[in-house]
């Protein structure tokens, strides 16, 4: 049995340069009066990862482009925090398993008690033998196909995790810097506990993306590419119409981890390559709940998890949310590329558009410190 039947609406889906300057050079929104950040060199901060001093700004969106989801902007105040230069790679996965043994959650048989959260009342139990690991994978079609049903494009392949993201016979050989995928939230809070992190909270997350640019479509400015150089690695629909894959002259997939220009708080990806799951739950109607009272301070959002928008799935099934886009993001689809995107997904998920990467806070970093302190 595919999980994509369980998963209803799930795949609907270096230099730190300041805010101020990439406004100008990319024709971006307003700057924020955020400091400038700084990259943590090991000593002074966690390698790889980039002070945010805080601040407040306005998350959602306000444009014509907004999703109702993402309705009202509405002020935020986060403080402080360090965040992943990067998406975590498959390298960096590599290191937690060898370390601790971990086996991520494509990698194990799916669970009815979890499955069936994510479908109708009364949906009847599968045969116990058709729950087998793997994951969810971009197939694609071979042809223009009508973009009202997801899983013409995408399929549940038994064997696919993140060792393979691509099904049993795919392999991560030669992709050390690529961001890992077919990672479930719960997979990616486990190396983040290990790492002595965590996940980004949602306003973490869109704080960060946006770079200092308030209320700019995307983590670079407002236009998507600007003097026609493309910003993120998204689909190409100059290349090829969305889904089609017949010409594999062209690449669709993830690429290393940097391989565009950083935003205005020097991190890269924030838009496409892979989904970054944040650890709140998602609620469609999220922001509408918080504006107008007094800006909150590093909000945690919602206890728990509502979604009317998503077909046959029940409301109050468990949702986490995730942001950025993907290599699959389309100008002509889907474009969950810009900041203020967001969607919800079943956290038992994995999918081979979707990673993370972590945050912690200045206390985080100290207490990592102190057993090395002590030990030297």
């Amino acid at each position: 049995m595919q999980r994509r039947s369980f998963f209803a609406g799930c795949a609907a889906l270096g230099v730190v340069g300041t805010a101020a300057a990439l406004g100008g050079r990319y024709m971006g929104g307003n700057a924020t009066r955020a400091a400038t950040p700084t990259l943590g060199d090991g000593v002074n901060g966690p390698k790889g990862m980039v002070w945010l001093p805080g601040g407040q700004f306005l998350m959602g969106n306000a444009s014509k482009q907004a999703q109702p989801n993402e309705l009202p902007a509405h002020p935020v105040h986060v403080s402080g925090y360090w965040i992943d230069l990067y998406d975590v790679t498959n390298a960096d996965f590599a290191r937690f398993v060898a370390a601790t043994g971990y086996r991520s959650t494509a990698e194990q048989a799916p669970r009815w008690e979890d499955l069936r959260l994510q479908l109708p009342p009364g949906t009847a139990e599968p045969d116990p033998a058709t729950l087998v690991p793997g994951g969810m994978v971009f197939t694609g079609t071979r042809a223009p196909v009508q973009l009202s049903d997801w899983a013409r494009w995408w399929a549940y392949v038994p064997g696919a995790d993140w060792r393979h993201p691509l099904g049993p016979d795919s392999s991560i050989a030669g992709l050390d810097r690529n961001p890992v995928t077919q990672v479930s939230h719960a997979d990616a809070v486990a190396y983040a506990t290990w790492a002595g992190k965590r996940l980004p909270t949602e306003a973490q997350w869109e704080f960060a993306a946006r770079g200092g640019l308030e209320q700019a479509e995307y983590a670079w400015g407002n236009e998507f590419a600007p003097g026609g150089k493309r910003m993120a690695n998204s689909w190409d629909d100059q290349a090829r119409q969305f889904p089609v894959l017949e010409d594999e002259k062209v690449q669709v997939g993830t690429m290393p981890v940097g391989s565009y220009p950083a935003n205005g708080y020097g991190l890269y990806d924030m838009s496409g390559n892979v989904w970054q799951w944040c650890a709140d739950w998602y609620r469609i109607d999220a922001f509408s709940l918080v504006a107008g009272a007094r800006p909150p301070r590093d909000p945690l959002g919602p206890v728990h998890s509502f979604d009317t928008d998503d077909g046959d799935v029940p409301p109050n099934a468990p949702k986490r949310v995730m942001r950025g886009g993907s290599f699959l993001c389309s100008e002509d689809y889907c474009t969950s590329f810009r900041t203020s995107a967001r969607r919800g997904t079943d956290p038992n998920t994995s999918m081979s558009h979707l990673g993370f990467r972590t945050v912690m806070t200045q206390d985080d970093w100290l207490r990592l410190k102190r057993p090395a302190a002590r030990r030297s």
